[in-house]
């Protein structure tokens, strides 16, 4: 027949003493160790996130990709001759206020790379600015981050700007399948490029807010990343109305 037998000492126990409690320590999954934020698995975890936000995306511009490339020789049916016709049309796009935005997006991701790196640096450092006696003088730190936000939005001005060419020249949303999809493609990715601009800005004030370097490094780091993808999705987008029309 199984017995019992206590862990805690028969003598303790008639001393009135306590049962020991069991020791303390982080092996929880919340990101701590000793009640110390773990900002590493916080910026794993914060990756992983960047990802499951970027695979719908990914899976939006293939669905769109799909459906511009299938309608480009999908006919329609006229009523008034009663034949089928071809109706996905022409449009005169404006290349060249593309290719400056293209350029302005790309200089964007570059700039944003620089504020990425910088911020990594700076993180790396602390510990040893935080030693008493420990000078590494001072540095001139580059505005990247506030660069990359203009850059940013000048990239969707400029996108305001050839959609209001693509007016002038006669092709509105409704002119033809061709126009419609290139709206939609150009317009989805200009909405998704400005909830970057809204990662960026959540960037800025917790820097100015003086928050901890390291979280103010995911942030960045995080930003940085989506921010690369956008332009890599512009790139896609720029040549699928190049070469796939």
């Amino acid at each position: 027949m199984a017995t019992y037998s206590p862990s805690t000492p028969i003598d303790q126990l008639e001393r009135g003493g306590n049962p020991p409690r069991p020791p303390a320590g982080g092996g929880g999954d919340d990101g701590s160790n000793g009640g110390s934020p773990n900002y590493g698995e916080r910026l794993r975890r914060a990756r992983l996130g960047l990802v499951c936000l970027i695979a719908p995306i990914v899976m939006l511009f293939v669905s769109l990709t799909s459906a511009y490339i299938v309608r480009q020789g999908l006919p329609t049916f006229d009523n008034t001759t009663n034949t089928y016709v071809r109706d996905w049309g022409e449009v005169n796009l404006p290349w060249i206020l593309l290719a400056i935005n293209t350029g302005v997006l790309l200089i964007s991701s570059v700039t944003m790379e620089g504020a990425r790196r910088n911020i990594t640096r700076q993180a790396a450092l602390a510990p040893v600015r935080s030693i008493p006696g420990v000078s590494l003088g001072e540095e001139k730190s580059f505005p990247w981050l506030g660069l990359t936000v203009v850059l940013g939005f000048g990239f969707l001005v400029g996108q305001w700007l050839a959609w209001k060419e693509l007016e002038n020249r006669g092709f509105f949303i409704s002119t033809n399948p061709n126009s419609s999809f290139v709206y939609l493609l150009t317009g989805t990715h200009a909405i998704h490029l400005g909830g970057g601009i809204i990662a960026l800005l959540c960037a800025a004030v917790a820097s100015l807010r003086q928050r901890p370097i390291e979280s103010r490094r995911i942030v960045v780091d995080i930003a940085a990343w989506y921010w690369h993808f956008m332009a890599l999705l512009w790139l896609y987008v720029f040549a699928l109305l190049e070469f796939a029309r």
